[in-house]
């Protein structure tokens, strides 16, 4: 039994011959979804914060005043708000700017026009820990944590896309 591959093949690379075994692993349109899902990410900015020791109630605060706010005035804001978790979320800004500014090389960030298209607080792993009380008993203290995933937007291109759809509707 050789592990060559077939001549029908005409001496294709080994990497074509595994692409191929992977896509009739997975099946056609299993595949078709993957390429179109990878190719969605290509154009999404996002920057997770995960285990934050702050409770999910606390950080929500933060997120709620600069959910939906263009990406230098939600800097500000974050900057001076004196909540502990403003700085988290800074830090977090930060690093989907920077995603998005290795995704875009050559762009200024101004032209484009950047949003917090999302960004969701979800409540991560609780630790639980026992606080002595009177009479011989003991409370549960549960201390709480969470996951921030932050999600750029960019008005631009989407006004691009707007614009060529409209264009597209009045010629039909």
């Amino acid at each position: 039994m050789s592990l060559h591959p077939p001549d029908c093949l005409g001496g294709m690379p080994e990497i074509r011959i595994k692409e191929i075994n992977n896509i009739l692993k997975m099946g056609s349109r299993k595949h078709i979804s993957a390429e179109a899902r990878k190719e969605a990410r290509k154009t999404l900015y996002i920057a997770r914060l995960r285990n934050v020791p702050t409770s999910p109630r606390k950080m929500r605060l933060v997120a709620d005043l600069v959910r939906g706010m263009d990406v230098e005035p939600a800097l500000g804001v974050l900057q001076h708000t004196s909540k502990e978790a403003a700085g988290r979320v800074y830090k977090l800004l930060r690093s989907a700017i920077a995603n998005w500014e290795v995704k875009n090389e050559g762009k200024r960030i101004e032209d484009n026009d950047l949003y917090i298209k999302e960004i969701s607080v979800d409540s991560g792993r609780m630790l639980k820990r026992i606080q002595p009380a009177p009479q011989g008993r003991a409370h549960r203290i549960r201390k709480r944590s969470n996951h921030v995933t932050l999600i750029l937007g960019n008005r631009v291109e989407n006004e691009v896309e707007v614009n060529e759809t409209a264009t597209s509707d009045n010629k039909e």
